[in-house]
């Protein structure tokens, strides 16, 4: 990529969705959806700067399910599906949601196109011609017709890849901060996603029937080395991975579902029976509970009326974990493929390398 746009110049990229090991490629970490600049060293990292951006946006294909598809096949107790399964807006897909399904297009297009996206909503469609036409032919076209639908409603528009690059590079100078919000899922009006992402992090809140916790959060470093600069790829499978805080997917199992989980001092989870989205620019605000998550490009910030805790829980180390290098009062410094990143705070403290206490009902988490 980085050869082409110096040789040629490009008016767009598109990657693969989010996944871990489907299809032998694992994809793990990124921008969840939307597009970003990527880094000049490793195409699957936003840059930070523009010294080290290349000047074409890459933008994420198949249209993910925002609740779903980030752990879809996990078990609590195994853990994640080794080989994750799909639920996309594919049109081959429709067994259990899917693009196939018209009640799931129906919802995925409320939710991803409502608004609220910060910077702009997006999805691509379409289906590899591989699955052959019988596969794929009443998905797609009850797709097409509901992109015409909503095209001239106003509320969308339809158009090539070259279109939308070229429209990013004469809106955006740098990556922007974008969101993918759904109030309920496509079965399950209980279950409620928010993924924010910018140049220097990704994060899901995530609300289940009550229960809350930061589902994901990752770190991106535009240093971070493509695992294939100077390394032939010989086997079957293929990764690039962004650098991992807390992963609800791999980190998941012995019953217990991996996250940054809000408590009470005396340890009485604090839960939130819906997420309520507002935003501006790049700044995201999310009222869960007695709690308001405000997410901006460089920060994170946590605040509730009277004091609580932020507890990492993980139920598997075995895969996909970052090592603890060092951990201080505002600062843990951890390592993951090679490279050493930090988790610090502004506001609260570390009590212990799993557990975060809030100051004066605030914890503020800086990413630059």
């Amino acid at each position: 990529i980085r050869y082409i746009c110096d040789t040629y110049g490009l008016d767009a990229l598109c990657n693969c969705k989010e996944q871990y090991g489907t299809d032998g490629y694992t994809l793990w970490g990124g921008y969840y959806g939307q597009g970003y600049y990527p880094s000049r060293e490793n195409v699957f990292m936003p840059a930070q700067t523009g010294d080290t951006q290349l000047p074409v946006p890459l933008l994420r294909m198949l249209g993910s399910d925002p609740v779903y598809q980030y752990d879809f096949g996990l078990d609590a107790d195994a853990g994640a599906n080794p080989c994750q399964k799909v639920i996309t807006l594919e049109p081959v897909y429709l067994h259990e949601g899917g693009g196939g399904d018209p009640r799931w297009v129906d919802w995925y297009l409320r939710e991803n196109f409502s608004g609220e996206c910060l910077s702009f909503g997006y999805a691509q469609a379409g289906q590899e011609n591989s699955f052959g036409w019988p596969g794929m032919k009443d998905g797609l076209t009850y797709q097409f017709a509901q992109f015409a639908r909503l095209q001239a409603e106003g509320k969308l528009t339809a158009e090539p890849l070259g279109d939308t690059g070229r429209w990013f590079k004469r809106t955006f100078d740098r990556t922007p901060a974008s969101a993918i919000t759904a109030h309920g899922a496509w079965d399950d009006p209980e279950r409620h996603s928010v993924w924010y992402c910018s140049r220097f992090y990704r994060l899901n809140l995530y609300a289940d029937h009550g229960s809350l916790r930061i589902r994901d959060l990752h770190l991106f470093d535009e240093h971070h080395p493509d695992p294939y600069e100077d390394t032939v790829c010989r086997g079957n499978t293929a990764a690039y991975e962004t650098l991992p805080v807390v992963d609800g997917n791999r980190h998941s199992g012995s019953g217990i579902l991996a996250g940054i989980c809000p408590e009470e001092t005396d340890g009485t989870p604090i839960g939130a029976q819906e997420l309520c989205f507002t935003g501006e620019d790049t700044i995201a605000a999310v009222t869960a509970g007695r709690l308001c998550f405000t997410m901006s490009d460089d920060a994170l910030t946590v605040t509730g009326e009277g004091e609580f805790v932020l507890k990492i829980r993980r139920g598997r180390t075995d895969d996909h974990m970052p090592e603890t290098v060092s951990l201080e009062k505002r600062c843990q410094t951890m390592r993951y493929g090679g490279t050493e990143y930090a988790l610090r705070l502004e506001r609260g403290t570390f009590a212990d390398a799993d557990t975060i206490r809030s100051e004066n009902g605030c914890v503020l988490f800086r990413f630059s």
